[in-house]
């Protein structure tokens, strides 16, 4: 992991999770609320909770393990679960899970999805399989 990488993960484990939802609603403002925003890049695991603009009810979406793929000159992003409080979310979910979707090159973040895709760049199964171990030992 080069040093940008390491960084960059470092300040996002220390950036408190009010912080990004107070970023989030400012940037979003007119669109979604968010009540919640939690993302664990270790665990591979992330939570929302928002409102839409106009709408009354929260909704709810639960991502466990999403990686970037990076292949020659493309990167692609996959989602291993996905659901959600919503049932016509938790279908989108379900058509789009396990598959990996190309990432439009988009010239102006072409240094930015690169730095992006080593930091979220798929977990080998030792790393895997050891973080499992530790959240197995923390349950008990």
């Amino acid at each position: 992991m080069s040093y940008k990488s390491s960084l960059l993960k470092t300040a996002i484990k220390w950036t408190p999770d009010m912080m990004v939802k107070w970023v989030a609603n400012i940037l979003l403002k007119g669109i979604v609320e968010f009540t919640a925003l939690n993302f664990d890049l270790d665990a591979r695991k992330a939570h929302v909770q928002a409102t839409l603009y106009g709408e009354t009810e929260l909704i709810e979406v639960w991502i466990d393990g999403f990686a970037i793929i990076s292949e020659e000159n493309s990167h692609k992003l996959i989602l291993q679960q996905a659901q959600s409080n919503r049932p016509w979310l938790s279908n989108l979910f379900s058509r789009i899970v396990g598959k990996e979707w190309k990432i439009p090159k988009i010239p102006q973040f072409q240094a930015h999805i690169e730095l992006i895709a080593e930091l979220l760049k798929p977990q080998s199964t030792g790393e895997a399989a050891g973080q499992e171990e530790l959240i197995d030992r923390a349950e008990q």
